[in-house]
């Protein structure tokens, strides 16, 4: 692991996000059955997934810190006619930011999806994982920072 302990301990935020493209006939199919099947409620699921797997990041990813999460919101939303837009935010105070969290947790609720729904349609593609958003530590970055 690097080593972070000579780091101040500072405000982190972390925005990240995925597109799950399930087609246009299962998305209609999905927002008819209020996006219920028969495992359940599929965004709800999704949602919980999401942040459990933010909170054991550092299980899951070697040599990353465990850190405690003082946030962590994930929002799962219809993005155009085809495909859902999945986003993790994770904030916490600590020495080293909160990146793999919410790519973490998008990507783990992303899964979810594709987990509750793949029976109807198993060529859904989760599409687009990135860091849209992180501030706190040594810089700050947005897609319009980009060049």
């Amino acid at each position: 692991m690097v080593d972070v302990g000579a780091k101040a301990v500072t405000s982190r935020y972390a925005r990240a996000g995925c597109s799950i493209v399930l087609g246009s006939e299962l998305l209609c199919q999905l927002k008819e059955e209020g996006f219920q099947n028969k495992k359940g409620s599929i965004l709800n699921t999704a949602i919980l997934a999401g942040i459990m797997a933010a909170k054991q990041t550092s299980s899951l990813i070697p040599l990353c810190h465990p850190l405690p999460l003082d946030k962590c919101n994930v929002k799962i939303d219809p993005h155009d006619d085809h495909s859902l837009k999945v986003e993790c935010e994770c904030s916490t105070s600590s020495r080293t930011g909160v990146e793999m969290e919410a790519l973490t947790g998008a990507s783990v609720a992303a899964l979810t999806v594709y987990d509750m729904c793949k029976g109807l349609n198993p060529a859904i593609e989760i599409t687009s994982l990135q860091l849209e958003e992180k501030r706190g530590g040594k810089s700050d970055f947005s897609p319009t920072q980009t060049s």
